[in-house]
């Protein structure tokens, strides 16, 4: 069998592609990312950072250039678009939602992928692959074969990569759809605000918003569901709108189009020996919420560091496995969120009843922030065993002498934050950074941090450290 050209082939270049590549450069793993189309998309939908993924592009760095092309906006009304505001004091430096065109966030990472040396190849569709005890062989739409290390999928809800590896992707179908589009307004803009206002008591679904001067964003739901492979047409928003509001408002001159539905779906396994899947080739869900992007970048931080460390040599036996039972539940309770949201948005009187009751039950400062972190994935825990709340959880971007936390971590590393100035890495060194900072904003006296961030350890004893070091991050290397 021919050596492979490149570690790792990743297969899709939005957001959670491109994320990744970044994440296995950081550690020298030679990647190759295939996007197989050859122009950036037609619309230009805003999306949203939240709060755990912007502090994700704090720590590597990013977030003062996506901030430029980026508008920050308040952190309230995520959950079913309840206008609720944030809770008081949520535990982050970077509590706000920052909306960005997805052709921009999408620009700028795969410059960052591609700055620390991943190649990024356009029109190159991936049509069959063969993966044996070595490698993987795959195959482009042009009979081109490239071998490599390992294939991730992420290649979107119809990923060609799930589908050929025969990973069932169970849940529902899309029920019903909603169009969306920017487009410019004919009625006078104090008559579309007033029937809007009217409309958005009784169906939450429906939106037409300023996006500029004369320019609105149109959201409207449809009935049933049409080919999703054919974009909708202006017409379809006039009848849509006409079925509803009972006028089309004199819309015209649309800037894009677009149409999504609301299918659920959850893969059963994120890896199959040497090929796995990442963003939405794992999980779809309808958008309420805008979790689906953030979900996607938070799993290729979370795999990036564990493939690199399979491909460099010095994982643990069971450390790649642990992409699966990390990032698996945290999809199941996104789509089960958003299961509950749409619910709540539904114009029947039962769900209209429970949404009131939950509007009310928001007012409570538990329940609230409970929602908040939900959404803006704060509030995750991964089960690394028994120990203290800490553990497993994210660690904010804390004081420390030499500034703040997630500037130490633009490497991607591991990191021993160490009080009480008497512990050390050892043998790991290659791979783990140690600050010894007595003044560090911590309440705890140590803790290990893994390169996504979350807290692998907590205490003061050198034996359990070593321990958790080896854990994470394989024999020392002397």
């Amino acid at each position: 069998m021919h050596s492979p050209q490149c570690d790792v082939i990743i297969a899709g270049c939005g957001p959670t592609g491109a994320m990744l590549a970044a994440e296995l450069r950081l550690h020298a793993v030679r990647v190759l990312v295939l996007e197989k189309e050859t122009e950036p998309a037609s619309f230009v939908r805003i999306v949203g950072l939240h709060i755990r993924s912007i502090e994700l592009m704090a720590m590597r760095g990013l977030l003062e250039r996506i901030l430029e092309r980026g508008r920050r906006r308040p952190a309230a009304g995520f959950f079913a678009a309840i206008d609720k505001p944030a809770p008081e004091g949520l535990n982050s430096a970077y509590a706000y939602l920052l909306g960005i065109p997805q052709p921009v966030i999408v620009d700028l990472l795969e410059e960052h992928a591609m700055e620390l040396g991943a190649q990024v190849r356009h029109g190159c569709a991936v049509v069959g692959f063969e993966q044996d005890d070595d490698g993987v062989t795959v195959e482009l739409g042009d009979g081109e074969r490239l071998r490599s290390r390992y294939l991730v999928g992420c290649d979107g809800g119809r990923s060609t990569v799930r589908k050929l590896l025969g990973v069932a992707f169970p849940g529902e179908p899309s029920r019903s759809e909603t169009l969306m589009g920017e487009m410019e307004v004919g009625a006078p803009q104090e008559e579309v605000a007033a029937t809007v206002s009217e409309l958005r008591e009784t169906d939450r679904r429906f939106s037409l918003a300023p996006a500029g001067v004369g320019v609105y964003r149109v959201v409207v739901p449809t009935a049933g569901v049409s080919d999703r492979a054919a974009p909708p047409t202006l017409e379809d928003f006039r009848r849509q709108l006409r079925a509803i509001a009972g006028t089309d408002f004199g819309v015209h001159s649309p800037r894009w189009l677009s149409r999504f539905g609301d299918a659920t779906r959850l893969a059963e396994r994120y890896r199959v020996g040497r090929v796995l899947l990442a963003g939405d080739a794992a999980h779809v869900h309808p958008p309420i919420g805008g979790q689906g992007l953030n979900l996607g970048v938070q799993d290729a931080v979370n795999l990036g560091w564990k493939l690199a460390a399979q491909v460099r040599g010095w994982a643990p036996e069971t450390l790649l496995d642990t992409y699966h039972t990390e990032r698996h539940p945290v999809a199941g309770d996104v789509l089960d969120n958003t299961r509950a949201q749409m619910e709540l948005l539904s114009t029947e009187p039962g769900p209209r009843a429970v949404r009131r009751l939950l509007t009310e039950l928001m007012d409570f400062e538990e329940v609230n922030r409970h929602l908040m972190e939900k959404i803006t994935a704060i509030g995750i825990r991964y089960d690394f065993g028994d120990g203290p709340d800490l553990l497993g959880r994210r660690l904010p971007d804390i004081d420390l002498k030499q500034g703040h936390l997630y500037g130490l971590l633009h490497r991607g590393r591991g990191l021993l934050l160490d009080r009480t100035e008497r512990l050390t890495v050892g043998g790991w060194s290659d791979r783990v950074d140690h600050l010894a900072d007595p003044t560090a904003a911590l309440d705890a006296p140590c803790v290990l941090l893994r390169p996504d961030g979350h807290v692998a350890w907590v205490g003061d004893d050198q034996r359990d450290l070593d321990k958790h070091l080896s854990r994470w991050f394989g024999r020392p290397a002397n």
